[in-house]
């Protein structure tokens, strides 16, 4: 099934990052996937001696709203490639006064505020129940972490993160009752990608660079289109030099529990799986006999 290039690190890239610097032996790669599309071709190439897989989350020119990211089918190929783990990139809004515009945070929890999206590949009959409790990889959070910080020395580990479902901004009503819940950034995506990288058994973490202070800052501006790429310049670039640091210091292995997220997840017995959808998964859940 899969006859695709095998890579090592796969790096999701969101507003402002359509591409990564330093990857030498580049190629394209359009992916096919049971889900569709991806959001872009797949940029392949090498930092060192580590592979890299490269999506733009928006899309080829940004033209994908937060909503309509086919996040099955960026996840799904970054499985078909064989990638380990994933690193997901994301603009933010900070909903507290310490985490400033400007500054990088490796997040710790993730607070799924959506309504709109297809949050699991198992459907159709085939049904699973993946723990999510820890959102994001801890152990490759911390490995996150250790290169952004080695960039960016003002960097922050740790937080929660809401996911709204956009394209809009929030209300200022919204935004204090967000901070009344104890949340401390606000995007568009990170939710279902975590959740998905999951029962793809990846280990996902992710690097958020705080663009604004969204709406609830009695001293600063609301957040504006304008006022978000003004800082996402100077962001993106320490972004993409947290993903050098990051890849020369790549551990391929996984130490975790991700690697087998779904071994306790499944509901439905082999039999009662119609062979269409057992096969469309296939590549998900071979390495696990299913009880009859």
């Amino acid at each position: 099934m899969n006859s695709h290039p095998r890579i090592d690190l796969g790096i999701i890239g969101g507003s402002g990052l359509y591409d990564i610097d330093g990857l030498s032996d580049i190629i394209e790669k359009e992916i096919q996937t049971p889900f569709g599309k991806p959001s872009s071709p797949i940029t392949i190439g090498r930092i060192g001696s580590v592979s890299i897989g490269f999506i733009a989350r928006h899309g080829t020119g940004h033209t994908i709203t937060p909503t309509e990211v086919n996040y099955r089918a960026n996840i799904f190929a970054m499985k078909l490639l064989g990638v380990k783990k994933i690193v997901g990139i994301s603009a933010c809004g900070s909903l507290r006064e310490d985490y400033q515009p400007g500054i990088l945070v490796v997040p710790s929890q993730l607070f799924d505020f959506t309504k709109n999206r297809k949050r699991s590949f198992f459907e159709e009959g085939f049904v699973t129940h993946i723990g999510v409790a820890e959102p994001f990889c801890s152990d490759f959070s911390n490995d996150i972490y250790s290169a952004v910080k080695k960039v960016s020395p003002t960097a922050k580990h740790g937080g929660t993160a809401i996911t709204i479902e956009g394209p809009r901004f929030s209300t200022k009503a919204e935004s204090q009752i967000y901070r009344g819940w104890g949340l401390d950034l606000i995007g568009m995506t990170t939710a279902p990608e975590a959740f998905l990288a999951r029962e793809a058994e990846i280990c996902y973490g992710s690097i958020f660079h705080v663009t604004d202070y969204d709406v609830w800052h009695q001293t600063e501006d609301p957040v504006s289109v304008d006022q978000i790429f003004q800082v996402i310049k100077k962001n993106t670039r320490l972004a993409k030099e947290a993903i050098f640091v990051l890849a020369n210091d790549f551990k391929i292995s996984q130490s975790c529990e991700c690697e087998n997220a779904l071994e306790h997840a499944f509901t439905t017995a082999k039999s009662a799986i119609q062979d269409d959808i057992y096969n469309k998964l296939k590549i998900l859940v071979e390495k696990y006999d299913l009880q009859s």
